[in-house]
């Protein structure tokens, strides 16, 4: 009897130990289990960190997250440089006195975060076409320099160029004239260019000339054209260098000697300098007109002028000039990486 006892007993106690999922065999408490049963039971809410990591804005920068293309920039037959004069991007941009201007910014590719390098207009000028300021702080006339340039890597890699130069008088002028300034030819700075004589007067010539070249279908390689202090905005309004600017786009884009591999760059020198309160040396509104390139683009990356210099070397695979070699200078890429991932999308 006393065995019968003892035998319930135990069954008593090992059934109620099997009845308590939160014990052990030994009868210790434990956490709930973290197992899978016990994560579908939690609610919903539980998970939303996870899912929250999925949606983060990296896929809306799409242009800059796609890797590097170094070498698809691409390889141009006609770059044209067009600068006009001393307007910051919040006075162009939306601007009722510069229509035209903004309809290029509609239609093609409009650089939204690109800036000048200096103040005043000489240093930019300078760094446009040979990677550096070369420490001018002033718009000098007797300032010359023995550096790499522009137009000497275009010319040993076989390519032409001219500098199409507004009111200026004769080619290979030097100094001020009427509306021409000299602080706007910055390729007449450089010893290599000014002081061969058959060079410059090929390479360095009025705006007139422009004409001849578009009817003889013999336009460089790379044009930079120059209005005069007038037509760029620098004395005059800007509404003036608005039609101006309309004037000379159109006409390079009806001409057949522009080609269609070809790009043309409207930028500004610097922004308003006379400002009291300027501090830096403030947004230029920059565009890129190309049949090459995404068409409407808002290019919002940070730029500069070296920037436009550093691409149009990449463009045609010349040795960097100045600050064009640093990491820091960054590559103009997106308007062609967004035309390519375009195309290549299915229907």
């Amino acid at each position: 009897m006393k065995k019968i006892v003892f035998l319930a007993m135990a069954a008593l106690l090992l059934l109620s130990g099997c009845g308590q999922p939160g014990t052990t065999s030994r009868g210790v408490s434990q956490p709930p289990s973290s197992g899978l049963v016990a994560a579908n039971q939690r609610p919903a809410q539980a998970v939303q960190p996870a899912a929250t990591a999925t949606v983060l804005p990296v896929a809306t920068s799409a242009p800059a997250a796609v890797a590097s293309t170094a070498g698809k920039i691409p390889n141009f037959d006609h770059i044209v440089l067009i600068v006009l004069e001393n307007e910051y991007l919040q006075n162009v941009i939306g601007s009722a006195q510069m229509p035209h201007f903004n309809a290029l910014a509609q239609k093609y590719v409009l650089l939204s975060n690109y800036s000048a390098v200096s103040h005043p207009s000489l240093p930019n000028y300078l760094a446009l076409v040979s990677g550096s300021t070369q420490n001018v702080t002033s718009d000098c006339t007797g300032c010359f320099f023995n550096q790499p340039n522009l137009a000497d890597e275009i010319e040993t890699s076989g390519r032409s160029w001219k500098s199409y130069q507004e009111s200026m008088p004769v080619p290979c002028f030097v100094g001020n004239i009427g509306q021409y300034v000299q602080m706007t030819n910055p390729f007449i700075y450089f010893d290599s260019i000014r002081l061969d004589a058959t060079r410059c007067d090929r390479s360095i010539v009025p705006l007139t000339q422009l004409d001849q070249d578009l009817a003889a279908n013999a336009l460089p390689n790379f044009v930079f054209i120059m209005p005069d202090k007038c037509d760029s905005g620098h004395d005059c309004s800007a509404d003036t260098a608005d039609t101006w600017l309309n004037d000379m786009v159109a006409k390079l884009q009806a001409s057949p000697a522009l080609g269609q591999n070809n790009l043309i760059m409207i930028t500004f020198d610097e922004g308003m300098k006379h400002e009291a309160t300027l501090k830096t040396r403030g947004q230029v509104a920059t565009l890129l007109i190309s049949p090459l390139a995404q068409a409407g683009f808002n290019d919002s990356n940070a730029y500069t002028h070296y920037s436009l210099l550093k691409t149009i070397l990449a463009a045609w695979d010349l040795p960097d000039l100045g600050q064009t070699q640093l990491s820091s200078t960054a590559l103009i890429e997106a308007p062609w990486l967004a035309a390519v991932n375009k195309n290549s999308e299915t229907p």
